[in-house]
């Protein structure tokens, strides 16, 4: 009697779904939360605070 092999790549969770299925999803996601209100929207100065913030981590691990 012959076992099937298992394989280590899963088909279950968001990570395995192609890429166009994530995306609708997501976008869906994001939809509403901007319709609720909850949704970041993140300011020049904000974007450029965490740009420093993450080389500056990034360069610490080096």
């Amino acid at each position: 009697m012959a076992t099937k092999k298992k394989s280590n790549i899963s088909n279950r969770g968001f990570a395995s779904m192609n890429i166009e299925k994530r995306r609708k999803i997501a976008s869906k996601g994001g939809r509403a939360a901007h319709a609720k209100g909850t949704a970041h929207e993140f300011t020049a100065e904000e974007a450029r605070k965490a740009g420093r913030k993450g080389g500056r981590s990034r360069k610490k691990s080096r």
